[in-house]
């Protein structure tokens, strides 16, 4: 990818920080699933979330079929972080952000495979639990965790800000390519 053409497009966007990675060196932990299971009230109730996903075997073996990512963040501020619906809220501006910078990588020439923040909300009531397909599936993005993926240690690991304080949210998205 073109570095120099990647930070002009991304210049006009409210993308906190960013950081090109090699899916070699992501490391995807089942320790995560145990957590979305017995923590989790969207386990079992989305396309985006396990067991939907595919085992973490199979979710490790997706990720690694892409040589590259792009992991980024963007800030959201709220009034008060315990709010948890008024956080969610700030959610979708980074959801539209993420489908932008997909968009984008895609008209490179690229084939590309999001994993962005929580679960996906787009429909009142998920197919999954009806047995059908989803409705949507060029917007439902899994989130980072249904895939095993520990975004602070990446974060960590890339010197990257997991936590602003305050009342500011660092959403993250991964966004995979070949």
């Amino acid at each position: 990818m073109n570095t120099e053409k990647f930070e002009e497009f991304i210049s006009q966007y409210p993308i906190y920080e960013y950081r090109l990675l090699d899916t070699r060196e992501i490391s995807v932990e089942k320790r995560v699933r145990t957590i979305c299971k017995e923590e989790c009230e969207r386990y079992g109730s989305t396309w985006a979330c396990p067991p939907a996903v595919g085992t973490i075997e199979k979710c490790e073996e997706k990720i690694r079929s892409y040589p590259q990512a792009i992991l980024f963040s963007s800030v959201a501020e709220v009034s008060d972080i315990m709010n948890m619906d008024e956080m969610l809220s700030t959610r979708r501006e980074h959801e539209n952000l993420t489908n932008k910078v997909g968009k984008y990588i895609e008209e490179q020439g690229y084939e590309i495979f999001i994993l962005s923040t929580e679960s996906c909300d787009i429909c009142e009531k998920c197919a999954y639990t009806q047995g059908l397909p989803c409705r949507h599936p060029e917007y439902m993005h899994p989130c980072l965790e249904s895939h095993g993926v520990i975004v602070n240690k990446i974060a960590e690991e890339q010197q990257m800000e997991y936590n602003l304080g305050g009342n500011t949210i660092l959403w993250f998205s991964m966004i995979l390519f070949r």
